[in-house]
C-alpha cells in the first residue's frame, strides 16, 4: 500500500454503519440498514482497510460458494484514492479466490465506468464479447 505504515488491511467485515457510509462517501447510494445488515450476515469474505481506525477501503466478496462468486463493493474513499488501496484489496481478495474457487466456477463483478482496466489486469474480461452478451443489472429504487 502507501509504504509508510498507515494503513491497516484486515480480514474482517465492516460494520453495517460502515458500509453504509462508504458507500454514501462516493455516491453509491445509502442502502437500507436492515437489507446491508442481512447483505453483511451472508458475505463471503470481506478486506477493510483502515487509517487511524477509521474505514478508507473495502472489498466483499458475495456469492453462493460453490459455482458463483460475485466481487462487491471494491471502494476507496475519494481523499484516499490513488495510493495503492483499491489494489491491496483486489490483490487480496483475488489471493483468497485462488484458494477457494474450484475449476467450473465463474467469478463476476460490475466495474464502474472508466475502471474496466483496472479490473483486466486481474484476469477479468469486458464484455461483449464474440461469446459473451453484455453484463446486465437490474436496480431496486423501491418495493
Amino acid at each position: 500500500m502507501d509504504g509508510d505504515g498507515e494503513f491497516c488491511l484486515f480480514e474482517e467485515l465492516p460494520t453495517v454503519q460502515e458500509l453504509i457510509d462508504i458507500r454514501k462517501a462516493v455516491g453509491w447510494g445509502e442502502p437500507d440498514y436492515g437489507a446491508a445488515k442481512v447483505s453483511l450476515a451472508n458475505c463471503l469474505y470481506s478486506v477493510c482497510i483502515r487509517h487511524e481506525d477509521k474505514l478508507v477501503g473495502l472489498g466483499r466478496v458475495v456469492g453462493d460458494g460453490g459455482l458463483y462468486y460475485y466481487i462487491q463493493d471494491v471502494v476507496v474513499l475519494p481523499e484516499f484514492q490513488g495510493r495503492g488501496l483499491g489494489a491491496a484489496i483486489m490483490d487480496k481478495v483475488m489471493a483468497h479466490l485462488r484458494q477457494q474457487v474450484k475449476p467450473g466456477a465463474v467469478i463476476g463483478l460490475l466495474a464502474a465506468k472508466g475502471k474496466e482496466p483496472f479490473y483486466e489486469k486481474y484476469g477479468f474480461i469486458a464484455r461483449p464479447t464474440d461469446m459473451l452478451g453484455n453484463g446486465m443489472c437490474q436496480f431496486v429504487t423501491r418495493v
